[in-house]
């Protein structure tokens, strides 16, 4: 580059400086909600369970996919869980007293 040129458009790290509007909200609203996804992964079938609350997350997952015997993640803050489990998981997270809404179709 020379040396009186400025930098105009890079892709090398994407936004350089974060304004506050930006910054990324972790405040819930206290419902869990549970939604199946195909898109991106295949055509195969995955639950994933937002809002559960951060310190119980690896708990929570672990218990979900041994109660439904499959696999899964932890992932970004939501439980993924291999398979169409939708009910399985409402009704195990309303036992443990979470107000549980099954999100999309």
């Amino acid at each position: 580059m020379k040396k009186n040129s400025r930098l105009v458009y890079s892709t090398d790290v994407g936004r350089i400086k974060q304004t506050d509007t930006q910054t990324i909200s972790t405040e819930t609203d206290g419902i869990v909600r549970v939604r199946r996804e195909s898109k991106g992964r295949g055509g195969k079938v995955v639950c994933v369970v937002e809002g559960l609350p951060p310190e119980q997350l690896k708990d929570i997952g672990k218990s979900l996919k041994s109660a439904c015997a499959t696999g899964g993640a932890t992932k970004n803050g939501c439980v993924e869980i291999q398979g169409d489990h939708r009910e399985k998981i409402r009704g195990l997270l309303e036992d443990r007293g979470f107000q549980v809404k099954l999100a999309g179709g």
